[in-house]
């Protein structure tokens, strides 16, 4: 074990653009888009979303397939400086399979998959009487889809430098002084949300403003979202516009070494 040396002065930051990014929105304002035009970013299509989009691309529809991809990424020596998850509300559905077979494999789940002699699942296996792991009692299920997104994100937080999220939009009825206003929030389940978000670096807001698109790193009552590097912290950016030469985005504004 190496010797610990306590610091003495401030030690300088080793980054300035966000490591872990996640991008939120209402449908059809242009996420993929956007992604699109971010060079030698990898779109993982979870929602089978990009058929109309030209970009560097492929499709997934479950753990194993995203497994399958981050294997192939390795052995081409991790060529790409960014991979997006489009989206990451998709991802959590993916995931529910997976969280399964997880609890599958602790004593208290031993028999979810269980078998007749034929290999059809028994009538008695906890797959049959309850359908899916969500419908377990008292919520008992949301901690191994929770475990599993986990292992999923943090799998591909291994493939490049630099991962983005996308997420689609819910909006969540709150009261604040007596009054009720509708907050616009990531749509993740529960303590999945409080998960992901507070391992991201910059949580963005997109929408749409004429023929212009505007990420929005400010927190407000209406709009969940921040940032830590401070080029972003409580800052709006113009990030892409519709130009007479076409299509134009500035993700330098957001990555900036």
């Amino acid at each position: 074990m190496s010797e610990i040396k306590l610091p003495m002065q401030k030690v300088k930051a080793t980054t300035q653009s966000p490591k872990n990014l996640i991008i939120f929105s209402k449908p059809k304002v242009g996420k993929s888009s956007l992604l699109a035009e971010l060079d030698n970013c990898l779109l993982i299509d979870l929602e089978n979303g990009s058929d109309y989009l030209d970009a560097v691309k492929i499709k997934a529809s479950s753990v194993e397939e995203i497994k399958q991809i981050g294997k192939q990424i390795k052995e081409a020596g991790n060529p790409y400086d960014y991979i997006a998850l489009d989206t990451i509300t998709a991802l959590e559905d993916i995931c529910i399979p997976y969280a399964e077979v997880l609890y599958a494999k602790k004593p208290m789940g031993k028999s979810w998959f269980k078998q007749k002699a034929d290999g059809t699942l028994d009538p008695s296996s906890g797959k049959v009487q309850y359908g899916n792991i969500l419908n377990l009692p008292n919520g008992a299920g949301y901690s191994y889809l929770r475990e599993a997104m986990t292992k999923v994100i943090e799998f591909v937080k291994t493939l490049a430098p630099r991962i983005i999220l996308i997420g689609h939009i819910k909006d969540v009825l709150l009261e604040k002084a007596g009054a009720d206003f509708t907050s616009s929030d990531l749509d993740l389940t529960g303590k999945m949300k409080r998960i992901v978000t507070s391992q991201s670096d910059a949580i963005g807001y997109l929408y749409r403003k004429g023929n212009k698109n505007f990420l929005s790193f400010t927190t407000s009552d209406s709009i969940s979202c921040g940032a830590r590097p401070a080029h972003l912290r409580n800052k709006e950016i113009l990030i892409s516009e519709m130009t007479d030469k076409g299509f134009k985005t500035y993700w330098d504004e957001v990555y900036i070494d």
